[in-house]
C-alpha cells in the first residue's frame, strides 16, 4: 500500500510555527537537558524525558519541561540501554562498509527510541519497525535534518561576524536552534506515528 510521504519544506516551515507556539517550554526543556546530560544516571531519565517531550508535541499536547525529571522515565532503563547497544553495534558494523551504509541505517532506525517509549515495542522489534516505517522516505528525513543544521549553522556564522558580542548571539542561536530542532523532530514523528498506525492496521507490521 502507498502512504503519503513527509513533505520536506512544509516540515521545515511548520517547525518554526510549532517552536514559536512552545518557545518558552522548549527553551527551558533544552536548557535543563543540557545542564543534566552530564550527570550520570540522571541523564538517562532526562534523555528518555526528552523523547517523551517530542512525542507529546507530536500529539499537540502542552510540553512540560519538568517532565524530563519524571521518575517514570527510569522504567525504560533496561530496554533503553539494550536498544542503544543494538543500535550502536548495527551502526558501527554498517559504517565499516565505506561509511554511507552507516548513515542510511542510522536514518532507518531513527524512530526506534520513539517506538520503544511511545508504542511499547521491544528493542529489537523497534529497530525493524523503524526500518519498515521509514522505507522510501530516508532521503526526505536526511534533507530535513540537513536543512535544519544548515539554517542554524548559517545564522551562527553570521553572528560570529559581530565584534565582541557576537558569541552571545551564537550561544542564544544554538539554544533556540536546539528548540527548533525538537519541534521539527516532533513533526517528523507525528507523520511516522500516523504511518505506523496505518501500516499496523493494514497488517503490514
Amino acid at each position: 500500500m502507498d502512504y503519503p510521504k513527509i513533505n520536506v519544506m512544509d516540515t521545515i516551515k511548520d517547525g518554526f510555527q510549532l517552536a514559536i507556539k512552545n518557545v518558552l517550554a522548549l527553551l527551558l526543556l533544552v536548557i535543563l537537558y543540557v545542564i543534566t546530560v552530564w550527570i550520570p544516571y540522571l541523564n538517562v531519565g532526562t534523555t528518555v524525558g526528552l523523547y517523551k517531550a517530542v512525542i507529546a508535541m507530536s500529539r499537540g499536547e502542552v510540553v512540560d519541561p519538568m517532565s524530563i525529571f519524571d521518575k517514570e522515565n527510569f522504567k525504560f532503563f533496561g530496554n533503553f540501554f539494550l536498544l542503544m547497544g543494538l543500535f550502536s553495534m548495527g551502526i558501527t558494523a554498517a559504517t565499516a562498509f565505506m561509511f554511507v551504509p552507516g548513515i542510511i541505517l542510522s536514518i532507518a532506525w531513527s524512530l526506534a527510541f520513539y517506538l520503544l517509549i511511545d508504542k511499547k515495542v521491544s528493542p529489537l522489534k523497534s529497530l525493524t519497525t523503524s526500518y519498515d516505517v521509514t522505507l522510501g522516505e530516508k532521503w526526505r528525513i536526511f534533507f530535513i535534518n540537513l536543512l535544519v543544521g544548515l539554517l542554524i549553522g548559517v545564522v551562527c556564522g553570521l553572528f560570529t561576524l559581530i565584534p565582541k558580542v557576537g558569541f552571545v548571539f551564537v550561544a542564544l542561536t544554538v539554544i533556540i536552534g536546539m528548540a527548533y530542532a525538537v519541534a521539527v523532530e516532533a513533526l517528523m514523528y507525528r507523520h511516522f506515528a500516523d504511518k505506523y498506525e496505518a501500516m499496523k492496521e493494514a497488517g503490514e507490521l
